[in-house]
């Protein structure tokens, strides 16, 4: 099947062509057709358009909503100036599958969507009022292209982790604020945690059951997943994205109290100190000068800016704090798996983090560390070393696409 995963934001779409199917997916063989990203929509946008094997383009439109950047996405996978074969025609899109943020406790699974699971991921935007509003103009805008007859999924950013225990995932406040409001940890990036897993235990040639790691997304957004027998049991972010680990932006954990303290003596209303600690805070706020991780790696090794490297240092840090944490959660792990961005293409990152975690029985190899960068994966550690640390790229749209597949053919979801 081609399947066209979108990821709608407030004014941007990031989409991709992938071609899966259930019969593929044991031996790895899907394909993606193209990818691209379209920015500032409401005005002239930015165009990115690329497909496999081709060179990237890059033009600008006038876009007027969502519904127009996938007019724009469709007419350019038909054309023969896109270069991708296997679509011809709108007739040669099979199915769309769309990134929800928030399925708060309703949705565990991803699902087809239909007018009643489109009012429930409504009744989640208080949940998240950011996300998933823009998520639903992304799912009425495929269904004004290309009609109720082609079916859409929604897969959920919070699905993989409803299968944490109530002790951590409530909150010690009062319980009816749980009854009533449904205030509790949900978690996110639950697609990345749940694709490397997969791709940890495929590596291992373990079954599900064997699977326990620790996890670590580590982007402009972050956070750290502890997974028993295939099943997330506890992870950093909570009721929003915010909680947790130091991220580009976000400040992750903190005393509440700061919040009233920030508006008596800065002046701010709540909402500006919820602004501020969503996008003033993190490596940018502790650096002042940036939120990319390679910029402030940069600024340490040829400056030696001081305030550069403490954010580096929180950063490393609040990761190593929370491996030992949830270590100790899920009662002990076979592995460590960094993902994400950072995760991904940062051996000195990774090399930070796991600094004074030998005591558990972490070692690094350094030249496996320093060539696991840019897309390779595979483990990073010594032969010796008692608990394995391994980079695995994550590949949410792909993760997406197959659960498309999986929910319009009815095959039971692999989570």
């Amino acid at each position: 099947m081609n399947v066209l995963v979108l990821n709608c934001g407030s004014s941007s779409v990031k989409f991709q062509f992938i071609t899966t199917d259930l019969e593929q997916i044991n031996d790895n063989s899907d394909r993606r057709l193209a990818r691209g990203n379209i920015e500032r929509i409401g005005g002239e946008a930015i165009v990115t358009l690329e497909a496999t094997g081709h060179e990237s383009e890059r033009t600008t439109a006038p876009l007027r909503d969502t519904r127009a950047a996938v007019e724009l996405i469709i007419r350019w996978a038909c054309s023969e100036e896109s270069g991708i074969t296997e679509i011809q025609s709108i007739a040669d899109i099979h199915a769309v599958g769309h990134r929800v943020v928030h399925g708060g406790e309703r949705f565990t699974h991803s699902v087809v969507i239909t007018d009643e699971v489109l009012r429930g991921i409504e009744d989640c935007i208080d949940l998240a009022p950011l996300h998933n509003p823009t998520n639903i103009k992304g799912i009425l805008a495929a269904r004004e292209v290309f009609g109720n007859g082609l079916p859409e999924v929604a897969v959920f950013d919070t699905a993989f982790h409803q299968t944490l225990p109530e002790h951590a995932y409530l909150y010690a406040i009062p319980y009816q604020l749980y009854r009533r409001h449904r205030i509790r940890r949900y978690g996110f990036h639950g697609t990345s945690h749940r694709y490397v897993a997969y791709r940890y235990r495929h590596l291992r040639g373990i079954s599900r059951e064997q699977t326990n790691l620790i996890s670590l997304h580590l982007g402009n957004g972050c956070s750290i997943a502890a997974i028993r027998a295939g099943d997330s049991v506890d992870t950093s972010m909570g009721l929003t994205p915010l909680e947790g680990l130091v991220m580009g932006t976000r400040s992750g954990d903190l005393d509440p109290a700061i919040v009233d303290f920030v508006v008596a003596k800065e002046g701010l209303n709540a909402h500006e100190v919820e602004t501020l600690l969503n996008k003033q805070s993190g490596l940018l706020g502790i650096s002042g000068l940036t939120n990319d991780m390679r910029e402030l790696l940069a600024e340490a090794r040829e400056n030696n800016d001081r305030r550069a490297r403490l954010a580096i240092e929180i950063f490393c840090y609040r990761a190593r704090k929370y491996i030992g944490a949830f270590l100790a959660a899920v009662g002990g792990a076979d592995a460590i798996v960094f993902t994400g961005g950072v995760g991904e293409n940062s051996a000195e990152i990774r090399t930070m983090i796991c600094s004074g975690l030998e005591w558990m029985g972490v070692e690094l190899n350094a030249d496996r560390n320093a060539s696991h960068c840019g897309g390779y994966e595979g483990t990073i550690s010594k032969d010796s070393s008692r608990l394995a640390v391994y980079v695995i790229p994550t590949d949410e749209e792909l993760l997406i696409a197959r659960d498309t597949v999986r929910c319009v053919r009815g095959y039971p979801q692999r989570y």
